[in-house]
């Protein structure tokens, strides 16, 4: 029988082999690590071998982040939004946690990993990505027409979270050096996840119409009709991109503890600022749903874009701070997650900035610019604190 004959029956999806090429070789990858790993590992004093595991590692972990992004979407379509969004950004997060756990677990100085990363994502995502996609939107649309309400309970949601999670430890009483306590720590992870559930609850509930496309202006106009009912999404369908989804996560859950060894090495072998672990995980981490937002606004789907940049940005810091101040708790590792005089007046510009940006019903290149030169000024702060 062909394969498209086997598409036609219920419940079988399509099939290509070529769809099993990528975690393949990811799964090769872990296999060549895991029985050959303690030996490249023990020569990373010799900068070919380090810079030829990071090189690998990093291509590998990316391009099947590409896949895990792929199923997330396939998904998607099947579930509808905002849905099949948060499928996508909770599968990147859980990548991001696991690599931030692994370095954290390892034996180099990572108290600030966490924060580090937690920041570059806010970073990247609502500077670069947003400022990059707002110039390309501008230049080939003009103007881009978004949810106004998605955009605000997204915002209303990350402003709180990240001025807990990265400037508050500062300014608290109990400790000096950015850190939290025990009970701090304990307390604040439950108001983190309680809120963060909140907004899930209601994002795929009762205020789901707010995360998806507004009508067009010409058809304000024509009487609203009710959408095609979409197709019912089949059990096999389901069950097949939800093993894929994992067929591709778990390679990079397992690959992450080599990386981290190969980055804390890195790091501190050429003396680069400690911050550039973290810039280089969220980049590890972002680039495929990146490329997606981009996407999405060329194809003048701007609510979709700000879907992922935004509830990407939402997600971080809703589950990596519980993560790694659990981590913290039962290792005893210090966490610091304070953020430096500087990052927290950046980070303060772009939380106000973006308030802005996405305070009416449309945007403009000016906006995009704007978010771009705050990402400069990020990227020179890292090198030149």
């Amino acid at each position: 029988m062909t394969q498209e004959a086997l598409a036609q029956q219920p419940g079988l999806p399509m099939f290509h082999p070529r769809m099993l090429i990528r975690p393949a070789i990811a799964w090769l990858t872990v296999s060549l690590f895991l029985i050959f790993g303690s030996d490249w590992m023990a020569h990373l004093s010799r900068h070919e071998i380090g810079l030829s595991l990071f090189a690998w590692l990093f291509f590998v972990i990316v391009w099947v982040a590409f896949g895990v992004v792929h199923e997330a979407e396939e998904l998607a379509s099947l579930l509808g939004e905002p849905v099949g969004t948060l499928v996508l950004t909770l599968s990147i997060v859980i990548i991001e946690v696991v690599l931030i756990s692994a370095v954290m677990l390892g034996a180099g100085d990572t108290a600030t990993l966490a924060r580090d990363t937690m920041f570059a994502v806010l970073m990247i995502v609502l500077n670069g990505v947003v400022g990059l996609g707002l110039l390309i939107g501008g230049i080939r649309h003009h103007e881009q027409a978004f949810n106004l309400h998605g955009a605000s309970a997204y915002l209303a949601v990350i402003i709180p979270l990240a001025t807990i999670a990265l400037v508050l430890p500062n300014f608290t009483a109990s400790t000096s050096d950015g850190t939290l306590t025990s009970v701090q720590a304990t307390a604040f992870s439950i108001l983190t996840i309680a809120l963060y559930g909140l907004f899930l609850w209601l994002q795929t509930g009762r205020y789901k119409g707010y995360f998806v496309a507004p009508r067009s202006d010409s058809d304000a106009n024509e009487p609203e009709q009710p959408p095609p009912p979409r197709r019912t999404p089949r059990k096999g369908e389901m069950l097949f991109h939800v093993a894929l989804l994992l067929l591709n996560i778990l390679p990079i859950v397992i690959l992450s503890k080599s990386l981290a060894k190969v980055l804390d090495y890195g790091i501190a072998a050429t003396g680069a600022p400690h911050a550039l672990g973290g810039i280089i995980i969220a980049m590890l981490v972002f680039t495929p749903e990146g490329i997606s937002a981009l996407v999405a606004i060329r194809r003048d789907e701007l609510t979709r874009a700000i879907n992922l940049c935004l509830g990407g940005a939402a997600s971080t810091v809703g589950l990596t701070v519980p993560a790694v101040l659990a981590i913290g708790l039962f290792t005893g590792k210090p966490v610091v997650l304070g953020l430096p005089p500087a990052s927290i007046v950046l980070l303060a510009s772009t939380l106000v900035l973006s308030s802005l940006t996405f305070s009416g019903w449309r945007t403009t290149m000016l906006e995009g610019a704007v978010h771009l030169s705050m990402f400069a000024v990020f990227l020179v702060l890292v090198f030149s604190p």
